[in-house]
């Protein structure tokens, strides 16, 4: 915050004194450290925004994955016999998104998000394009803010398999834009201001319900029904606020997926463990008072992680959204 000094002659009348008091006085629309803090957050950090009662905001965001894998299969060649077959793939996934959030209540919003997606295999010269999984969530936050101390947001999220499915296209010549499941979330977002920084941090754990009447050929084997495993997330990092129209954000993003069981004609078969980490950066630009523009990058730390994540988001001013 700056500070203006002002200077009078010692014998300035009593109306110029009062014009400077007035001058210096903090004015309702003059800009408030602790609000653009808040502000700086929730452009960073969407998923712990909480929107008063009535407000609605529609938020779109683009996204760039790079996955660059060796897919190893075993393959029933007859009379029993299996054979090992590596497959090598570059999926570049684009995703365009809108958000929708509803303030039920001052402590409580609803959220819709809406991905369209493009995806290619450069390597296999495969792509798709259609809708994603469709997910919603309510965020609450059970106890008010209080200065000092840290604010504790609970979710719950339900996500929808809207899109291709990885268990009704040939794996050959087609590719998968959604998971083939249904999902459901529970978690705890915290977060604690410390001007000008805001920590935050999270837990969850998502239970994806098991996959029934497939009919699809894998490896030479009939696979009928799948088991996706339950998923324990965690994040963490920080926003911080440079100035009143420039912020930086880091995150580290953690998520760790239970083994799988496959179902096939002939028998059963459980999969691996996977372990995703995802150390992710953002850029937050103020392009006018109520107009914030977020840009990431990042990058993953195992062998289950995207190589290359890039995204960019920002609020959609419709008329007639915003609550009067």
């Amino acid at each position: 915050m700056l500070t203006w000094v002002v200077s009078a002659p010692l014998l300035a009348d009593e109306a110029s004194v009062d014009q400077a008091r007035d001058a210096l006085s903090k004015q309702e629309d003059d800009a408030d450290s602790a609000k653009a803090l808040e502000e700086v957050f929730q452009a960073a950090e969407k998923s712990y925004t909480l929107l008063k009662k009535g407000e609605r905001t529609l938020t779109y965001g683009f996204d760039y994955s790079l996955v660059r894998d060796t897919l190893i299969e075993t393959v029933r060649t007859g009379n029993n016999v299996f054979s090992v077959v590596g497959q090598s793939e570059a999926q570049h996934t684009f995703t365009n998104s809108f958000t929708f959030d509803y303030g039920v209540w001052d402590n409580l919003t609803f959220s819709v998000r809406l991905p369209f997606i493009a995806k290619y295999d450069t390597e296999r010269d495969l792509n798709a394009y259609s809708l994603g999984d469709v997910s919603a969530s309510l965020r609450w936050q059970p106890w008010t803010s209080l200065r000092g101390k840290p604010v504790t947001t609970l979710y719950a999220s339900l996500g929808l398999p809207t899109g291709e499915s990885p268990y009704d296209i040939n794996t050959q010549s087609d590719l998968a834009t959604g998971s083939g499941y249904y999902s459901l979330g529970f978690g705890a977002n915290l977060s604690y201001v410390i001007d000008p920084v805001v920590l935050f941090g999270s837990l969850g754990y998502t239970y994806n319900l098991p996959v029934t009447t497939i009919n699809q050929v894998r490896g030479g084997r009939l696979l009928q029904e799948v088991e996706p495993g339950s998923a324990l997330s965690f994040s963490m990092g920080f926003a911080y606020a440079l100035s009143y129209d420039v912020s930086l954000a880091a995150s580290y993003q953690m998520s760790h997926n239970l083994a799988p069981t496959f179902t096939f004609a002939d028998g059963s078969l459980e999969g691996t463990e996977q372990t995703s980490a995802v150390m992710n950066f953002s850029l937050g630009l103020r392009t006018s008072p109520d107009y914030i523009i977020n840009v990431n990058a990042g990058f993953g730390m195992t062998e289950d992680s995207p190589d290359v994540l890039l995204g960019l988001s920002m609020p959609l001013d419709i008329k007639g959204l915003k609550a009067e």
